[in-house]
């Protein structure tokens, strides 16, 4: 589990196909690398991956089919910087809101504009999303918690403060750019729980 708040920047050092899938290695910035170990858990632009390989402040993740198919990471190349949040510990404070790192689809931002000292963004999610969304709720985009101003169809505008775009990879975002989306958690259980457990179909 994770919060949603980006411990650090990285940047993509390596990308090596190997077979379907690919193995990334990531140089991990102010990531605390030393306390980070083979086996431990890593969002990357939201995305949870387990560490394989742990060497000279670089991180090695082995990136399935299924995972390069369902987020934005198939297009990460080397050089390019990559938010990241290392896994939630039982003392850590919960500053963003419950994240599991298991994306939900790939949205795609539509317009962007200055507000104030901050920025506007509207993103459109992917189809059937929208339902978990609500005003003043929490969405994950790439790995970042934020809080929703306005939600219209499948529209979703989100502010997002100069400490964000200067702590994340947001700041780059422009119209046109895919990324990755989470809906809160408790929206889906919630779905679940009025469904009756009866195999997720019902109305």
């Amino acid at each position: 589990m994770f919060t949603g708040i980006v411990t650090a920047l990285g940047t993509v050092s390596a990308v090596v196909p190997t077979g379907e899938e690919r193995r990334m290695t990531i140089d991990a910035g102010r990531l605390r690398a030393d306390d980070v170990a083979p086996g431990d858990s890593i969002a990357i632009d939201g995305v949870c991956l387990t560490v394989v390989a742990h060497q000279h402040g670089g991180l090695s993740f082995d990136v399935s089919g299924e995972t390069l198919a369902c987020t934005t990471l198939g297009e990460r190349a080397p050089g390019d910087e990559v938010n990241l949040e290392a896994a939630l510990l039982p003392t850590t404070r919960l500053g963003g809101h419950l994240v599991s790192g298991h994306v939900d689809g790939v949205g795609r931002v539509s317009g962007r504009r200055r507000e104030g000292n901050s920025e506007r963004f509207t993103i459109a999610v992917p189809p059937g999303l929208e339902k978990y969304i609500a005003r003043k709720g929490s969405l994950c985009v790439n790995g970042v918690s934020l809080t929703v101003n306005a939600i219209a169809g499948r529209e979703v505008e989100l502010n997002i403060i100069p400490h964000t775009l200067e702590a994340t990879n947001l700041s780059r975002l422009a119209a046109g750019t895919r990324v990755n989306i989470e809906v809160d958690i408790i929206a889906r259980y919630l779905e679940r729980l009025l469904q009756g457990g009866g195999g997720g179909s019902g109305e």
